[in-house]
């Protein structure tokens, strides 16, 4: 039967003695030892799908396992042909997780996404760009003004609201990566202007969720969500 890997640990670590995994019923977790190094992994189960019961369970495994010590958590679908070829792959990156597992020792992940509140956005647009605001006036003046001057209108606006997101995706990196040790780009997403993955120590994590709150405070066109505590997932390779 093919092995499912949760993520990698320090052999020293003290783990629980049960976890439950995924599956249904749920697959007990047991560890694959390579010197300094265990995997934690179950069973694979026959259908191996994104069903939100077994996500949730991969993540609860990781959480589990690093109440105690760093966890370098491996991404929901991992599979090896058996437990023999998860202690060569250990082996084989030894080093290399080690250093990783030395990186994270105290360390959690916080993702961070913003958009735009879209009428707050449109009056600091407006604010900032004098033509802009002319123009805006001059319409209004003109009873809302032809159809032309209202494509050429909306068209210097939406040109004017993705520089400011470009913009405030910068400004919000800036202003957190001061609080963390380390920081990833995520996916692009037509809903966020940003979405960014930081490695925040934990005598850290007061300032860094203080830091997110000033910059709402600060510039209130910005809708900012924070996620975390969270296992490492963005921070397990070496980047």
């Amino acid at each position: 039967m093919s092995t499912y890997v949760y993520g990698i640990a320090r052999a020293s670590q003290s783990l629980p003695q049960t976890i439950d995994g995924i599956g249904e019923p749920p697959l007990p977790v047991r560890t694959v030892q390579a010197g300094q190094l265990v995997a934690l992994v179950s069973d694979a189960p026959t259908e191996l799908k994104p069903k939100r019961r077994d996500l949730l369970a991969h993540q609860r495994v990781v959480i589990q396992a690093q109440a105690a010590g760093p966890v370098l958590p491996m991404r929901f679908g991992g599979v090896s042909p058996d437990d023999q070829s998860v202690g060569e792959i250990l082996s084989e990156h030894h080093d290399a997780y080690l250093e990783r597992l030395n990186a994270l020792t105290g360390r959690d992940e916080f993702n961070v996404k913003a958009n735009h509140d879209e009428e707050a956005v449109l009056f600091a647009v407006l604010a900032a760009d004098p033509q802009l605001r002319a123009r805006h006036a001059a319409n209004r003046a003109a009873g809302g003004g032809s159809h032309e001057d209202k494509l050429v209108f909306g068209e210097l606006v939406a040109r004017a609201v993705s520089a400011r997101e470009r913009a405030d995706a910068a400004l919000i990196e800036e202003a957190l990566t001061p609080f963390t040790e380390g920081v990833r780009h995520g996916p692009e997403s037509a809903g966020w202007l940003a979405n960014l993955s930081f490695l925040v120590d934990r005598d850290r994590r007061a300032d860094f969720l203080a830091a997110v709150r000033a910059l709402h405070e600060e510039h209130e066109h910005l809708l900012i969500q924070a996620t975390g505590p969270l296992p490492p997932y963005s921070f397990a390779d070496a980047g």
